[in-house]
């Protein structure tokens, strides 16, 4: 097995671990009952960008972008579902899936009835893609900023920080071997930020394992 087999390997189950996590939140929906304290917006956002690189993938005839991205579409799908059947918000959840799904059918016919097929096809969609991606990984730093000024990491997930750390890192390495920037560039962000969750992890998680695990009753 050459070290492209064994990258395009590790892109492969990193990446559908990281998507996996999502199924703690399937689980937490199923057992609830209820789709309160969970994102919607996650699903959908990632659904959408699995479906760009699917057609990315195709149109490079790369096997492993397009097999993670069919498994990646699919368990958003399975989410979306869930989350529409237990949630108590269906008419703004039906009106966001149906505005993602004009964005997507507007996208669908601009890349194929107004770009001619080869290079520059594929260069726009890599591009359109890599934005994407990008704002998505970009997007939680405010939530990072907040981090720092409370010191609270409760609400960041370890699990998945590792997952993205290193589906990040198989995914440029990956590029970096086919020479696509497409690729290497929009999962560069993903290290970067996984790194900094790893400090703040490191800097406030003995202040949360020092806190007492009870609350102050005050009389």
């Amino acid at each position: 097995m050459d070290s492209m087999q064994i990258l395009s390997w590790a892109c492969i189950v990193f990446t559908v671990g990281m998507f996996s996590t999502g199924l703690t939140d399937l689980k937490k929906m199923r057992e609830s009952k209820s789709a309160d304290n969970i994102q919607f917006l996650p699903f959908l956002t990632t659904c959408l960008n699995n479906l760009g690189w699917l057609y990315y993938g195709l149109l490079k005839t790369d096997q492993t972008i397009v097999l993670v991205n069919v498994i990646g579409a699919l368990l958003q799908v399975l989410f979306i579902i869930v989350y529409l059947l237990y949630t108590k918000q269906k008419r703004l959840v039906m009106t966001q899936t149906l505005a993602a799904g004009t964005v997507l059918t507007c996208a669908w016919f601009y890349f194929t009835m107004f770009l001619p097929e080869g290079d520059t096809r594929l260069s726009q969609l890599g591009l359109t893609c890599s934005v994407v991606t990008v704002s998505m990984y970009l997007s939680p730093l405010t939530d990072l900023v907040q981090i720092v000024r409370t010191g609270d990491v409760t609400r960041l997930s370890f699990p998945l920080t590792v997952a993205t750390f290193f589906t990040s890192t198989s995914w440029v390495l990956y590029g970096l071997q086919l020479n696509d920037y497409y690729i290497v560039v929009p999962n560069t962000p993903g290290i970067l930020t996984s790194l900094v969750r790893f400090y703040l992890f490191r800097r406030f998680a003995s202040v949360v394992q020092g806190s007492p695990a009870y609350k102050a009753v005050h009389i």
